[in-house]
């Protein structure tokens, strides 16, 4: 997943980047508006990180709209010291998915960042992703097809291959699917066996075992 920081005091724009690539992000920082309206028009982004009073023709808000106008709908998180419910207000309106006030726990964005990526991760112009070797998932009704023959997935797989398709090229720990697919009801055991049943449904070293910390879903 690659994200775009807009964000002029550096001290805090370099923790924050430094944060996320740890987390497995690709970061793309800048302290001016121009520089960032450029960069969107050159590359892809899957998230914009913007704060609102930066230099630059644009402010935040602004920026957000006018990339709007130009179809450039792509998710954001206003990352702002204005905490006023009017500035809250102004940034819902452009569309944003969140709005953070600082300051703020570094945890607390990546909990943020994983919401509005998931929230948005299907918004994509077509209904089915290739996943590898001709297996295709379906991102309407979350069924998994080989070479256009689908393959039989129960209930909790297709939850369980859902959630590693949301974050795949991340690690999905074991809390995480407990509390995802099974909403804590499930013994580990169980859900292991559940998991490696779905595993044996997709070409070997797909959804791989992280030992320790849980499984990863490498694209």
């Amino acid at each position: 997943m690659k994200i775009l920081l807009l964000e002029d005091e550096i001290v805090l724009q370099e923790s924050i980047e430094e944060f996320l690539v740890a987390k497995g992000y690709s970061v793309d920082s800048f302290d001016n508006s121009d520089d960032a309206f450029d960069a969107i028009f050159s590359k892809h982004y899957d998230l914009l990180l913007l704060d609102v009073n930066v230099p630059g023709e644009w402010d935040g808000f602004s920026l957000r709209k006018e990339l709007a106008d130009e179809d450039k709908n792509i998710p954001t998180i206003f990352v702002t010291s204005m905490s006023s419910a009017d500035a809250m207000l102004r940034g819902y309106a452009t569309g944003c998915c969140d709005y953070i006030k600082k300051p703020f726990d570094l945890i607390e964005l990546l909990l943020r960042v994983q919401h509005a990526l998931k929230a948005n991760c299907f918004k994509t112009e077509c209904d089915t992703i290739e996943l590898c070797k001709g297996y295709h998932y379906n991102t309407i009704n979350y069924s998994l097809s080989h070479k256009d023959k689908e393959i039989p997935l129960s209930k909790t797989e297709r939850e369980i291959l859902k959630l590693f398709v949301v974050n795949k090229n991340q690690i999905v720990s074991l809390n995480m699917l407990y509390e995802e697919v099974w909403e804590d009801n499930i013994e580990p055991a169980n859900a292991r066996v559940q998991i490696n049943n779905l595993r044996r449904k997709l070409p070997k070293g797909l959804i791989q075992n992280i030992y320790g910390l849980g499984y990863r879903y490498d694209s």
